[in-house]
């Protein structure tokens, strides 16, 4: 397993008890403050990111958009305008 290097800062701005209890829990851990956050605080941020990119679709309506990819409408006299300013601002 590769190892990376922290190269960033990050700064962070706590009350001594809330200090104190990040040190204290990183010792049962037998880690450093970094470390214990960073363990702790990454799994968050990856669902957060995951829940903000990721668009998670019905079976209705996963079934209604394999319906328009293999059949798709034809465009409407709207999106053809907007094709056609679209291709004129070029």
């Amino acid at each position: 397993m590769a190892t990376t290097t922290r190269e960033e800062r990050i700064e962070l701005r706590a009350t001594k008890e809330e200090k104190r209890l990040l040190a204290a829990a990183a010792a049962y851990e037998r880690l450093d403050v970094t470390s214990f956050i960073m363990r702790n605080v990454l799994p968050s941020a990856r669902k957060v990111v995951d829940r903000a990119e990721r668009i998670v679709l019905s079976e209705r309506d996963t079934e209604r958009i394999l319906m328009l990819l293999e059949s798709p409408p034809k465009p409407s006299s709207a999106l053809l305008a907007a094709a056609r300013r679209h291709h004129t601002r070029k």
